[in-house]
């Protein structure tokens, strides 16, 4: 039947994972809708026991995933390289970065780089530290570190590591469901395989939407800001219905002409935005705490990665820190989808070293303009930041920018950059699903992948009408627990993959039995028999 209906529909897809992942977004979009507080409270109650009974496993799991990847990259196995032994990088490291960074948390950032060290310098967490305070202060910078650093771009690389190693190397579709090949053999390529990928289309649709949500209402403060625009549903419906619009035009232009110019633009005004605050603001307090800082995070990241709040229960670590590694890992597979088409050619060790640790840098530095001019303005008198922060988040960068000369100007080019990033992860979050959705030999439809951008801003009004901000945190906290299960067998199966690999065994011998382990592969289809032929003739030459 369902193929059926994708002939009348003309499109070019795997019925199974498309028409059951838009259902299921189609059915939540409509029940949330005529019942917003309802579905509001269901959330929040999920996620009260999420949090309370599975915040260790979302903490354990990421730390433990970190260390994993630092291990792979310094083993035997980071000389692998992603693709055939004699392949190039496809972009010049500077490209690629800039690609990662638009694509990654260019809008979180732009969100959270003023907000976050303020609250927690206003509101520490810790036991005994006075707030206001000069340990305060460091405390504020290092867990905004530990939440947008290392374990951060760890969620994202885990999944952009083994999709560009199962793809390049073995010539597997770039899906998630290839991960769990040595796992589950010939299984891949059906229901198994198919349920693997409607969880990651899924975990990015509302991934995706809750950065577009947070963007939105910052646009709508930056909008009342310079315009006196309200800040009501009504106008954040209509910014995202443009910024859907403005997507899917760059989203049906593809990777190179859509996703790329705009990230390289985005990434010079945020540099000219950084720019502007390091002149006009306190330097020499920045460079120095920023050093500073890079200390504070090294020294208390041991003790963070593994914090869960046992003896001082309170809601902070689920309004925080499970907040953000369900987010991430919500929308990891879109970003580690994208981050694996722009990585061919890299070795294991290139990837895991500029994957975890250019963006790092990057966020040290953006947290250190912004975060610590930010906190010099709220310790000298100049403005009532914190305050302004705990009534909405959203107006922080707004507020903060408004202590600087040209503030308007500046405010525009915020609401610019916000924009762009909005745009990007929209349009390449697309573009991902789509591949998620259709066989690599089918040709990419521009129909499916606007209508993938235009799902996404409809779940992201859907969220904001149910509740705004608290709706986004419960529901992105409930739904990335799937995910993050996944990614645990998702570094089994990679580490199985390498160990045959370096010894001399292709994939299919892995799943053969002829490496490690006893399930045999029977293709069932003529795509499926092609794909498995491919990858062993190739391997075995």
């Amino acid at each position: 039947m369902l193929e059926r209906l994708q002939r009348l529909l003309g499109l070019q897809t795997i019925p199974g994972v498309f028409f059951t992942s838009a259902g299921i977004a189609a059915l939540f979009v409509a029940l949330a809708i005529p019942f917003n507080e309802i579905v509001a409270e269901s959330f929040g109650l999920l996620t009260g026991w999420v949090a309370h009974s599975l915040g260790w496993f979302y903490i354990l799991a990421v730390s433990g995933l970190l260390i994993f990847l630092l291990g792979l990259a310094m083993s035997r196995y980071g000389n692998i390289r992603l693709g055939a032994d004699d392949s190039l990088p496809d972009y010049s490291n500077l490209t690629w970065f800039t690609m990662l960074f638009a694509a990654g948390i260019g809008t979180i950032l732009m969100f959270w780089g003023v907000a976050e060290p303020v609250s927690h310098f206003a509101n520490p967490p810790f036991e005994g530290v006075e707030p206001g305070s000069e340990e305060a202060a460091s405390d504020a910078m290092s867990l905004a570190l530990y939440h947008f650093g290392l374990h951060t771009w760890t969620i994202f690389a885990m999944p952009g590591l083994a999709i560009s190693y199962f793809a390049y190397r073995h010539n597997l579709p770039m899906r998630i469901s290839s991960l769990f090949y040595p796992i589950l053999g010939k299984r891949t390529f059906g229901p198994w395989g198919w349920a693997v990928d409607v969880i990651a289309v899924l975990g990015t649709l509302f991934g995706v939407a809750t950065s577009l949500g947070l963007g939105t209402l910052q646009l709508n403060s930056g909008l009342n800001y310079l315009f006196d625009a309200p800040s009501t549903g009504l106008v954040q419906v209509i910014i995202i219905v443009v910024i859907t619009g403005i997507a899917a035009t760059s989203v049906a232009l593809g990777l190179d002409k859509g996703v790329r110019r705009l990230s390289q633009l985005n990434i010079l005004l945020a540099l000219g935005l950084l720019m502007f605050v390091l002149t006009l603001g306190p330097s020499v307090f920045i460079a120095e705490g920023m050093v500073q800082s890079v200390g504070g995070y090294l020294d208390a990241l041991p003790r963070l990665a593994f914090w869960t709040e046992t003896f001082k229960e309170t809601d902070w670590q689920r309004q925080w820190t499970l907040f953000y590694w369900a987010w991430t890992i919500a929308w990891a597979p879109y970003v580690g989808i994208f981050i694996a088409r722009i990585s061919r050619g890299r070795t294991i060790r290139e990837f895991v070293a500029g994957v975890l640790f250019a963006p790092t840098v990057f966020t040290l530095v953006w947290f250190g303009i912004f975060g610590l001019s930010a906190i010099q303005l709220e310790m000298s008198g100049q403005v009532e930041l914190a305050e302004q922060v705990q009534q909405d988040p959203s107006v922080a960068v707004f507020a903060f920018l408004d202590a600087f000369p040209m503030a308007e100007l500046a405010s525009v080019l915020s609401v610019v950059i916000i924009t762009i990033f909005f745009t990007t992860s929209s349009d390449s979050a697309s573009l991902v699903i789509d591949m998620l959705t259709r066989w690599d030999d089918q040709p990419s439809q521009v129909r499916q992948r606007i209508f993938w951008a235009v799902a996404q801003g409809g779940i992201a009004a859907t969220l904001l009408l149910a509740g705004g901000l608290d709706a986004l945190q419960n529901v992105i906290t409930s739904l990335g627990l799937p995910f993050c299960i996944l990614l645990i067998f998702m570094a089994v199966a990679l580490f199985r993959a390498l160990r045959a690999d370096y010894r001399g065994y292709s994939v299919n011998e892995l799943v053969q039995g002829r490496a490690f382990a006893e399930v045999e592969v029977v293709p069932e289809t003529k795509q499926e028999s092609e794909y498995v032929s491919k990858t062993f003739d190739r391997d075995r030459s």
